[in-house]
């Protein structure tokens, strides 16, 4: 054991990655890429009491945020492999270019075109649709979204590319499935978009990993796409954290999802697998106050140097219990039986 606690004689997870290398890296190259005197976690409002839209942060593009230089570092270190610099390029397929917004407005109400949005999705490369009312707490602060609402769409990963975490030079491929996730979500996204605007409304797409005016996750959780778990990333009852997120805004009249609350909360408070696992310590064991929300929060400082040396690490997502095929359901469901019975009781 090290001064930090870390097993340095280790190997983590399916990668292979020892954690000296991990200490030893992140002292003398990532770690010099932060800003002087500034914590990621200020930015993104640890401790901060009162509520507050949140800040452009390491995803926005570089001159819009103060990490910008470390943002450059770590694309320039995940692109030193060929499958990850491929799966990012102008090659890959993102979608299909807008189409025109047609002169013709087809007319249905909010319940049919919740409808159609719905069946549209499974055809058309999404695995979730969430809708929900744009928020000022989605967007971020000097951006704007001019529509009133939004689709969140959700698209699973393959578990056990995803289980090869963390990546290694040698062994990308949980961070290529990843990328290859977001290419199929933003295709989603566009596809959407697209059949949208062929109806004569409004669209706008916000596919990832670069991040512009919306904040996803809050949005995607009062879409009812899941809860947010202690690894910061959501679980949803069906694929677990096994998924990835993209999103449509439009003026296309609509009816909002319920909040998706199976449990998965109240797991995360007594599982520490996530956190046991991650080798730099940056999953907290209890929840913290993030610009006046007590949520689950993931120490950005900690996380980021080994997220950039490891190609995109994701191993807290391999790793909870949530992602395993068919887990998820059973839990959700063993959560609703034992909630039940309190309630009778």
């Amino acid at each position: 054991m090290d001064g930090k606690g870390h097993d340095t004689g280790d190997r983590i997870g399916g990668g292979g990655y020892r954690v000296e290398d991990y200490i030893h890296r992140d002292e003398d190259t990532f770690r010099k890429k932060f800003p002087a005197n500034m914590s990621g976690n200020d930015v993104n409002g640890l401790d901060v009491q009162t509520k507050g839209p949140p800040q452009p942060f390491f995803w926005h593009p570089a001159d819009r945020q103060p990490f910008g230089e470390l943002q450059q570092a770590v694309i320039g270190h995940h692109r030193q492999a060929p499958e990850i610099a491929h799966t990012y390029s102008r090659d890959a397929d993102r979608g299909p270019r807008p189409v025109p917004i047609s002169d013709n407005i087809e007319q249905a109400d909010a319940a049919e075109w919740t409808r159609r949005i719905k069946a549209f999705g499974p055809d058309n490369e999404s695995d979730l649709i969430g809708l929900t009312p744009v928020r000022p707490e989605y967007i971020y602060e000097g951006y704007e979204i001019s529509h009133p609402w939004l689709v969140i769409i959700g698209v699973a990963m393959d578990y056990d590319l995803l289980s090869t975490a963390p990546n290694t030079i040698e062994d990308v491929r949980a961070a290529t499935e990843v990328a290859d996730k977001y290419n199929q979500a933003a295709r989603a996204a566009r596809k959407l978009a697209n059949y949208i605007l062929a109806s004569g409304y409004e669209a706008k797409t916000f596919p990832g990993p670069m991040a512009t005016a919306l904040n996803m996750l809050p949005a995607a959780i009062e879409a009812g796409l899941g809860e947010l778990g202690k690894h910061g990333s959501l679980i949803n009852r069906t694929y677990g954290s096994s998924f990835r997120l993209s999103a449509v805004s439009t003026n296309m009249p609509l009816v909002a999802d319920a909040r998706d609350e199976f449990g998965a909360d109240e797991f995360c408070a007594s599982c520490r697998v996530c956190e046991t696992a991650c080798p730099p310590k940056a999953i907290h064991s209890r929840k913290k106050t993030v610009r006046g929300n007590h949520k689950w929060y993931v120490d950005f400082d900690k996380c980021i140097p080994y997220f950039g040396e490891t190609f995109g690490c994701a191993l807290c997502l391999a790793v909870c219990p949530w992602s395993r095929p068919g887990v998820a359901p059973r839990l959700a469901e063993k959560l609703a039986r034992r909630e039940a019975r309190k309630s009778a009781t």
